[in-house]
């Protein structure tokens, strides 16, 4: 018995500060700071944009991003058994798990393009590709006159590109088609990438962020400058920031200030929480949240600079107004920065920065989110999976069950598969939603003065009252008010508002949806039936249970051991019987 209890492996550490810090910023400093803030920024007010941007920042991002890497920090438990000494009658949080499956596409398309920024001659500035029809025109070549007749009536090669040769489109979710065997390859490779650089755990994560985590940096740094030395650059840049104080009056905006925020922060998410879990007992999460906050949304508006100089440069070159180049989303990443880059001398160059950034953006994001799931579940069970090879298994078999589960995606039909998992499943409706359930649940059933008490306890500074005012009211409130405006404005997804999707697509959408939010209150639901007694002892157990916990009394790892005991005497005898 001695013996098996030795062959579980402990849980580990960072094994330097940097690791951490590192790490948590590769999750946080993703694709959307790049192709998502600075869309929204030019289209909802530019500069006036801030305001609601900034606010949201004081009273949600900063304080859930604190509250979570405490939580984690301070039970030293990942995403999903943090719960139990905190509120036993919250948890099912693990939105993370539809981010495996589909984010890692994106990686696989930029990798593609990758590839092919290597040739002799981009093949999305070029129509003489087998793939392209009739109405394909250059908008690089040196000798094209563009009017608004060639815009309208021709489909510029970037588009062709995206569209026919990587994603081989069809006509709708119904027409799955063939696999593409490239993109699927790519998808292959970036698997193994992500298995590797997390599969020890963080021996292996604290290691691979000192390069996936800064060398994005090094590559925006290379674009931003290449960009403002563009002509046009600063009309680009005026229409980036220019304010509109008028369009504060749009709900809207306030509710995409809203959102952006919170996936940009990666809040109710869990992956926060794990990367927390791994910290000291004694770390000072209060600073790093500060710091931490201060880069994404620096890296935000810097990355607004680097993408709208090449825009207005495109815009330029063009003849249009930059409205008319301006994309969000893999519009920007994959046709509308492509293209531009097409106009550029040496655009190889600038085109292998550009994907080089991609790529490694996107990956700090998606081995994080597998680290986060793995994180959990190894918690949930540390008896079965915490010995010599469990991880490394477990983690393979969940590889491959996201892999051929997302198999679809890399058909001539996937990209209506994408869309619907990140427009429903990935929904800002779900995060605001959780936030709520999150927010409340610390707040009033932990109790913010405890979590404060502990926050305190772990870093010797105690957080400013505000903090207090924000889990208790401002962020719940707002969250909640924003989760209803979001239901009463829904509009069905649709593609390039051509393709309106079939009912059985939209009823598939909703259901990955209310799997997101429905799991924490079906989680407190089964909390309530599983116990016995009367309905009052139940809710009291389930809101007092740990809620005495000690604080520097014990380490964190004691508290750990206390928890699991019985759990693991009672794994470690069936599996020795």
């Amino acid at each position: 018995m001695n013996t098996n209890k030795r062959q579980i492996e402990e849980r580990g550490s960072w094994e330097r500060k940097a690791e951490f810090l590192l790490a948590v910023a590769g999750t946080v400093v993703g694709l959307g700071n790049v192709w998502r803030f600075p869309y929204l920024c030019y289209r909802n007010g530019g500069g006036a944009f801030l305001i609601p941007y900034l606010m949201f920042v004081v009273t949600c991002g900063v304080p859930l991003f604190l509250l979570e890497t405490a939580m984690g920090q301070f039970t030293q438990q990942g995403a999903i058994t943090c719960w139990r000494h905190l509120c036993p009658l919250a948890g099912g949080q693990l939105k993370v798990v539809y981010g495996c499956m589909y984010y890692i596409i994106i990686l696989a398309w930029a990798l593609f393009y990758l590839i092919y920024s290597f040739s002799s001659q981009l093949p999305w500035a070029s129509c003489d590709n087998t793939w392209n029809t009739d109405g394909c025109v250059n908008l690089a070549a040196k000798n094209l006159t563009i009017n608004q007749t060639t815009l309208v009536n021709t489909t510029p090669a970037a588009v062709e590109f995206w569209e026919r040769r990587v994603l081989s489109l069809s006509g709708g979710i119904e027409e799955v088609g063939k696999i593409h065997w490239e993109i699927l390859l790519c998808l292959i490779v970036m698997w193994i990438i992500c298995y590797f650089c997390i599969w020890k755990g963080v021996k292996s994560t604290g290691k691979v962020v000192y390069f996936t985590a800064t060398f994005p940096y090094v590559m925006l740094l290379v674009l931003l400058i290449r960009g403002l030395t563009l002509p046009g650059a600063l009309q680009g840049i005026v229409f980036y920031l220019y304010p509109e104080p008028a369009r504060l009056a749009d709900p809207q905006v306030w509710m995409e200030a809203g959102t952006q925020i919170f996936f940009s922060y990666s809040l109710c998410s869990g992956s926060l929480i794990s990367l927390g879990s791994y910290n000291q007992f004694n770390n000072n999460c209060y600073r790093d949240c500060f710091w931490l906050c201060l880069l994404n949304s620096g890296t935000s508006f810097v990355a607004g600079f680097a993408v709208f100089s090449v825009l207005g440069f495109m815009a330029h070159v063009q003849g249009v107004p930059i409205e008319e180049v301006a994309e969000s989303g893999p519009g920007l990443a994959f046709i509308a920065y492509p293209q531009a880059v097409a106009m550029m001398p040496f655009p190889q160059l600038w085109a292998v920065c550009f994907f080089i950034m991609i790529v490694f953006l996107g990956l700090d994001t998606q081995f994080v989110a597998m680290e986060c799931v793995i994180t959990s579940v190894m918690d949930l069970f540390p008896g079965v999976l915490r010995r010599a090879g469990r991880r490394e298994l477990f983690l393979l078999l969940f590889c491959l069950t996201c892999f051929f589960g997302q198999l679809i995606m890399v058909t001539e039909g996937g990209i209506y598969v994408f869309q619907l998992f990140d427009y429903y499943a990935s929904n800002g409706a779900c995060v605001l939603f959780l936030s709520v359930f999150e927010s409340l649940a610390i707040a009033w059933v932990f109790g913010a003065e405890k979590m404060s008490d502990a926050i305190e306890d772990m870093t010797k500074s105690r957080p400013n009252y505000i903090f207090i005012l924000c889990w208790k009211y401002f962020t719940p409130l707002v969250s909640l008010g924003f989760f209803v405006y979001s239901m009463v404005k829904y509009r069905p997804l649709t593609f390039k508002n051509w393709y309106v999707y079939p009912d059985w697509a939209y009823a598939l959408g909703w259901l990955l949806a209310l799997s997101s939010i429905l799991l924490v209150p079906g989680w407190a639901l089964g909390q309530m039936c599983a116990k016995k007694g009367s309905l009052k002892q139940r809710w009291r157990h389930l809101c007092s249970l740990n809620t005495n916990l000690p604080l520097s009394s014990k380490k964190p790892a004691e508290i750990q051991d206390q928890t699991f005991t019985a759990e693991i005497d009672d794994l470690v005898s069936s599996s020795t019987n």
